[in-house]
């Protein structure tokens, strides 16, 4: 967690109301900072990593004015309209496609207050931005830069300009080689044949992101009364939260925020939209475990800084601009316990009516794991991630791809185990055959009923690769599977992406499809990388329960 120091004196004239130490230490604890020291001059506070927006003296200096009662709701930030605008170069598309922009004009700024604002930047970092790879942000002096601005991407043998810090001009080969801030970020861009720059209505380079500011144009002193601030990354959405945080924080230290309009985009920023959530009254008093009237939930929503108004059932809750942390009605109920306060919440020991015990699923899957390893199989344990353009060649509808994936080799959940066992099967071609594996665990598919929008199962999945692995002989070890069940199947014929035509058949059970078993395709083996003969079924285990 990342540890700040925050001028008291500051804190405190922001919130508007005289606290002690004691009092700052409890509204501090709930608010989720732990408390280092608070002293004279100073507070010492580690931020958890879900409220970077209270990453600056104006960050919790607000969150404190609210939940002390000095000003209670929703906090509302507005943009002047403006012509200011950053032209976005379809260069920057396959490096770093998005940013966010701002003007902030109007500032006093001091050294405290320039030691802040490049606090603020390097704690984003490090936190929300994943140490730049999700964000970056820079902040640069307005008096030094003409617009309109262009983002756009340049191959690294023509960037050159002097970055923060330096006495002399360096490319951007050498800017990662040499330069403090390129050796530490250089994993970032040192693979990209192309570097994105900020680059002024002039011709002058402002930026080399995420790595380094120039110091001819992204240098703030105290003479600068107006900055440009933007913020760049792969998506668009963590750039527009990174960029509230940071022009809020300026906004409340005196700051006129302006917008920038977005060339080639058709996006103003920032935008202080707030969004909202609805919340059902009878979620809320589920988790909390307590009977809360309507007015103590819109009391404890608003000491947490949202708006809200009362609903059939429950309550319209407005989240402020700059909180990223609220992705779900389960944040609301969380921030709905810190302003009701978790002291007024009394410990209720219930007595257990049952002692704990495995539950029957838990058992059922033990026997079929017994069978399996009975029969000679190796039990194998597969992530629950894949690859996605594999899956979607052969499940086009229903596979689930995964937001912001960090390897394209794992960049989708599962839809079915046999994928995962193929893989096994590969990563031990050196060994001799036959080889059979099994695999109890989930899969995984898009189901709009579901409220992640995604359905999990509980799926079994064997494999059988040599010379003699054919269809008889997986259909033998899946009748051994529910005869161990004491239950029948039906086995029908129909094709299955995985399998090989005519060779297969479909698993039903009372009527419903719950797996399939045959040989498998030579096609797929072929992506896979097998050259050895593979058969062998797989059926979702939880739609056998509702038998027993």
């Amino acid at each position: 967690m990342p540890k700040i120091t925050l001028d008291k004196e500051r804190v405190l004239k922001i919130i508007g109301k005289k606290l002690d130490d004691n009092q700052l230490k409890h509204h501090l604890g709930y608010l989720g900072t732990d408390v280092e020291a608070v002293t004279k001059e100073s507070i010492e506070v580690e931020i958890f990593p879900n409220r970077p927006d209270l990453l600056s003296e104006e960050g919790l200096g607000r969150a404190l004015r609210s939940f002390t009662g000095k000003e209670k709701g929703l906090r509302k930030y507005s943009a002047k309209k403006s012509n200011y605008k950053v032209i976005i170069d379809k260069s920057v598309k396959k490096v770093r496609p998005y940013t966010a922009c701002a003007v902030v004009k109007g500032l006093e700024l001091d050294e405290k207050k320039i030691e802040d604002i490049i606090e603020i930047q390097e704690k984003l970092h490090i936190t929300y931005g994943r140490n730049r790879k999700k964000c970056a942000i820079g902040v640069y002096p307005l008096e030094n830069i003409s617009f309109p601005i262009t983002y756009k991407a340049l191959p690294r043998e023509q960037v050159l300009f002097r970055p923060l810090g330096s006495d002399k001009k360096l490319t951007g080969k050498q800017i990662l080689e040499l330069h403090e801030k390129g050796k530490e970020y250089a994993y970032l861009l040192e693979k990209e044949k192309e570097y994105p720059l900020f680059i002024d209505g002039k011709g002058s380079i402002m930026s080399m992101p995420p790595i380094i500011n120039s110091e001819e144009t992204g240098k703030v002193s105290l003479k600068t009364k107006d900055v440009f601030v933007e913020c760049s990354g792969h998506d668009f959405r963590v750039l527009s939260k990174a960029l509230n945080m940071v022009v809020t924080a300026l906004s409340d230290m005196g700051g006129v925020v302006h917008e920038v309009k977005l060339v080639n985009e058709n996006k103003k920023t920032p935008e202080f939209n707030p969004e909202e959530v609805f919340v059902r009254k009878n979620y809320v008093e589920k988790l909390i475990g307590l009977s809360l009237s309507d007015n103590e939930i819109i009391g404890s929503l608003e000491k947490m800084g949202f708006g809200v108004s009362k609903k059939k059932d429950g309550f319209l809750v407005i989240i402020p601009c700059y909180r990223s942390d609220i992705l779900h009605e389960a944040d609301i109920v969380e921030d709905i316990s810190i302003g009701f306060g978790y002291d007024k919440i009394q410990e209720n020991n219930v007595r257990p009516e049952t002692p704990g015990e495995e539950s029957f699923k838990e058992v059922v899957k033990g026997k079929l794991r017994e069978l399996m390893l009975g029969h000679g199989l190796l039990e194998a344990r597969n992530y629950y991630l894949a690859n996605y353009s594999f899956q979607k060649k052969y499940f086009p509808k229903d596979v689930v791809k995964i937001k912001n994936a960090l390897s394209e080799e794992y960049d989708s959940l599962r839809f079915n185990i046999l994928g995962s066992l193929l893989k096994t099967l590969k990563v031990n071609k050196h060994h001799d055959y036959p080889q059979a594996f099994f695999e109890i665990g989930k899969v995984f598919s898009k189901k709009g009923s579901e409220e992640t929008g995604v359905k999990e199962e509980e799926a079994l999945g064997v494999v059988f690769c040599g010379d003699n692995s054919n269809f008889t002989l997986a259909k033998q070890h899946l009748d051994s599977v529910f005869s161990l069940l004491g239950l029948e199947y039906d086995l029908v014929g129909g094709e299955d992406a995985f399998m090989m035509k005519g060779r297969c058949g479909i698993v039903k059970f009372k009527g419903k499809v719950v797996g399939f078993v045959g040989e498998l395709s030579p096609v797929v083996l072929y992506d896979i990388g097998l050259e050895v003969p593979v058969s062998g079924f797989e059926i979702v285990i939880d739609g056998l329960f509702e038998s027993f």
